[in-house]
This record gives C-alpha cells, sequence and structure tokens, in this order.
C-alpha cells in the first residue's frame, strides 16, 4: 500500500516554536529575579542582591537574540495573522519584559548596599516584599498564558495589578510617616519609595503583557477596557 506522503512543516513553524520557548525563557529569568530579590530581603543578604546585578547582562542578550530572530522571521518568511501577531508581541513583551527586570536591578543595588536593621524593617513597612510576590504570580500566569495559548491566565492579572497599587498607595503614606518620624534618613526613605514605585510601574507593565497576549491569541485589543 501506498501512503501519500506527509506535507513538509512549513519552514517557519520551527521557527516560531523556538521564538516562544526563547520567550518563555524569559519569563523565567525575569520572574528568577524577582524571586531573588525576596530571598535577599527576607534574608538580610547583600551576596544574593549581587546575584541580581550579574544576571541581569544574561536578560539583556536574551532581549537581543530574541528580537534579532523576530527580525529574521518577518524578513525571511512574512508571516501572516496569528504568526505574525505572535511575532509583533513578542517584540513588545520582550521590551516589558526588560523594564521589570530593571526594576529588580534598582532594587538589588540598593539592597547590595549592606543595609541597617532599621532600614530592611522600612522595606517590611513599605511592604515591598508582597509587591515583589504578586509582580511573581503575575509573570507565572502570564507564561502560563503563553504556553496554553489560553487567554484566561492572563486576563487574571487585572485584579492582581489592583492588589498592586492598593499597596503603593499605602506605601505613600507610610512614607510620610516614616520621613516624619526619621527625618535625618529621608534620602533611604523615599529611594526606597521609588523602589516601591518602580515596582508598581512593573504591574502596569505586566498588565500591558497581558494585552499582548490576548492580541496575539484572539487578535482582539484590550487596552484601556480594564479586561473586560
Amino acid at each position: 500500500m501506498i501512503f501519500p506522503n506527509k506535507e513538509p512543516m512549513p519552514a517557519i513553524e520551527p521557527e516560531l516554536q523556538a521564538l516562544k520557548e526563547n520567550l518563555l525563557d524569559m519569563f523565567s529569568m525575569v520572574r528568577e529575579q524577582l524571586e531573588k530579590c525576596v530571598v535577599a530581603i527576607h534574608e538580610k543578604n547583600a551576596g544574593i542582591a549581587k546575584d541580581v546585578l550579574t544576571n541581569e547582562k544574561q536578560i539583556n542578550i536574551q532581549e537581543i537574540a530574541i528580537d534579532r530572530d523576530c527580525e529574521n522571521i518577518l524578513a525571511l518568511h512574512t508571516p501572516v495573522a496569528t504568526d505574525l501577531r505572535l511575532v509583533l508581541a513578542t517584540l513588545k513583551i520582550t521590551n516589558d519584559l526588560e523594564r521589570i527586570a530593571d526594576s529588580a536591578k534598582s532594587l538589588a543595588k540598593v539592597i547590595n548596599k549592606d543595609l541597617s536593621k532599621k532600614e530592611f524593617k522600612w522595606i517590611e513597612d513599605l511592604e515591598i516584599i508582597p509587591m515583589l510576590e504578586i509582580i511573581i504570580v503575575m509573570l507565572r500566569e502570564m507564561g502560563t498564558a503563553l504556553k496554553k495559548t489560553d487567554t484566561k491566565p492572563a486576563l487574571k492579572v487585572v485584579k492582581k495589578d489592583e492588589e498592586l497599587n492598593d499597596l503603593f498607595k499605602k506605601a505613600l503614606k507610610t512614607t510620610a510617616d516614616l520621613v516624619a518620624g526619621n527625618p535625618e534618613d529621608a534620602k533611604i526613605i523615599l529611594t526606597l519609595l521609588l523602589m516601591a514605585r518602580n515596582l508598581e510601574r512593573s504591574g502596569d507593565l505586566t498588565k500591558n503583557i497581558a494585552e499582548e497576549i490576548v492580541f496575539q491569541i484572539e487578535a482582539r485589543v484590550v487596552k484601556h477596557k480594564g479586561g473586560k
């Protein structure tokens, strides 16, 4: 019996799969940076913070490599429909992930300065660890959405982002109280507030990523719609 020849896989498919896997790797790399910041704060360990600073270079390399792959796919294959949306979404997502990693780097720089117990207490007062943990969960949901081609995990991040915004509002009030009680330490307290602000912004970036994933999967734009 003669079986018909199986149609060869289009040349673009392996490249798109590799692109998706590299993007998932970048999600993991950024999430690990945030997780290390949590551990560095819990353990008051400047050495772990230094690891975050070292690993930042690898994230930058990953971003450049993914961007180059996107450019090659666009130039060589002229993708359309879902394939094109994946490439375009990836270009935006890598940029947002790199900026989230920058927030982790900025926080690691502060922790790497061998903070005093009092200063670590202020980090606790500003609830920076809960903010980090929320972003970690958000990034994990994004990875699941991308891996399973499912928008449901992506749409969950809207509520998480609201939690992050609420924590930052509390941090503003806490900062005012801390500065009033410790005017001689206003500089470091305000620096810690800036770290909280960076994390709040990282939540916005993660929400942007969710919107890109929904666009890639469903060709649906959810920007400025509150995730509805």
